[in-house]
């Protein structure tokens, strides 16, 4: 029967000729897809360092709910790409060249850690070393003739990063934050360091656990605000705060404050000319992917802010003048000069088309006396979590996740570099 099918169009079976080219072709398409699978292997396995990005499943791209980004803008991000018009399609601001100064290496790299400046002294604290590693330790750098040293050891009960930090020129307030690697959730207890001894003590622990809350001593209290819920996404807007003086708690619990006008982890927070600041963060955050053993981190919804508030003398919150964009992952990445807070770099809104994690590479400063944000200056690249420091002049930073090169501000390496620049305005 199927020769009189053929027979009736008026065709012939095909022959063994044509059944060779074809296998010969099939062969060949799964010989070359073998060799790319294999060459995309290998390529990720030769890297030294972990992406946060493609280790908790940001990579690829979440797909839109049309299922694929409109072809319109696709086209658009690529001739702009081309073209070299970054500063449009990647939000990067305009912002002068600064000379910057490689200075000697962290002792590890270091992603979610915290730092604090005490004189010449910069302690740096725990963080994630890979997704699946968190260093439990702290490393000193000392400005004053550019060395790491000093190294020892945390308390086993204290969380390992996404530390609410503060300081009084001796002792180190850290305050709850997430214990483990992966995206396990935040720990409650509290421990306060003393910088001459070395020794650690305990301290009431919170109310809750807290992931990321922004920590600052104001008037004889640790102020602890904001920061994210124990399943790690949900906005906390809770505010408490407990006396404490010479590294000792001078009260059993921590006292409710009137709650943070906006919720949420990584945001800057500072004290200065008597006043409570909080700078930019945002609203959710990575989560446990649900019945994981290992508390593999999802991806979750994120909204990045540029809120600025400031508690003053009423006891009540007041909205200061915006950053120059949003603006979160920066709770260590500020100083304070001239009357100035300074800024250096932290992640942004999520590109609008490929969805992957922006990062932010300009310094922004606050004028205090005019309350006037500008962009004072570029970095050596985009990095979000980098730790600041400033000395003799120099404005310093040290670790973080940079960026995958100057055309794409998605993050990549967790690094250990440590890098200066002068300051001029």
């Amino acid at each position: 029967m199927v020769g009189g099918r053929f027979a009736a169009v008026g065709k012939h079976p095909p022959s063994r000729r044509y059944l060779l080219v074809l296998s010969c072709i099939a062969l060949l398409g799964v010989a070359l897809v073998a060799d790319f699978l294999w060459a995309s292997s290998t390529t990720a396995a030769a890297s030294p360092y972990f992406s946060v990005e493609k280790a908790i499943g940001l990579l690829p791209p979440a797909p839109r709910k049309s299922g694929k980004p409109k072809k319109g803008d696709a086209e658009a991000v690529k001739l702009s790409a081309q073209k070299g018009e970054l500063n449009a399609t990647f939000a990067d601001l305009p912002a002068p060249q600064l000379e910057w100064e490689e200075m000697a290496e962290a002792p590890v790299p270091r992603l979610d850690g915290s730092a604090v400046q005490i004189k010449n002294l910069f302690y740096v604290f725990a963080g994630y070393g890979t997704i699946d590693y968190v260093h439990s330790h702290v490393d000193i750098y000392n400005f004053a003739d550019n060395t790491w040293g000093g190294r020892f050891d945390m308390p086993k009960e204290m969380a390992h990063s996404h530390l609410g930090v503060a300081n009084d020129g001796r002792y180190i307030y850290v305050i709850s934050g997430q214990y483990g690697p992966q995206c396990r959730g935040p720990t409650s207890r509290s421990f306060v360091l003393d910088t001459e001894t070395k020794k650690w003590n305990d301290l009431p622990p919170l109310p809750v656990p807290r992931y990321a809350p922004a920590t600052q001593l104001w008037r004889g209290r640790l102020h602890v605000m904001g920061g994210s819920k124990e399943d790690r996404h949900e906005p906390a807007t809770e505010h408490w705060s407990l006396a404490v003086k010479d590294g000792k708690a001078l009260e059993n619990e921590w006292r409710p404050e009137i709650p943070i006008p906006r919720g949420g982890p990584h945001r800057a927070s500072i004290v200065v000319n008597d006043k409570l600041l909080t700078i930019g963060g945002q609203e959710g955050d990575f989560m446990a992917k649900p019945g994981s053993p290992i508390f593999k981190c999802s991806r979750r919804n994120e909204v990045v802010y540029d809120n600025v508030y400031m508690l003053d003398d009423e006891l009540k919150w007041k909205e200061l003048p915006p950053l120059p964009k949003p603006d979160s992952h920066i709770e260590f990445a500020w100083i304070l000069v001239n009357n100035s807070i300074v800024i250096a770099g932290g992640t942004t809104e999520k590109h609008p088309v490929t969805k992957k994690m922006v990062l932010i590479g300009e310094l922004f400063r606050f004028n205090l006396d005019t309350l006037e944000w500008s962009v004072i200056g570029k970095m050596p690249f985009r990095i979000k979590t980098t730790l600041v420091g400033f000395w003799d002049g120099w404005l310093y930073f040290t670790s973080g996740q940079r960026d995958r090169g100057p055309h794409d501000p998605a993050p990549r390496k967790v690094i250990g570099s440590t890098w200066r620049t002068k300051l001029h305005w």
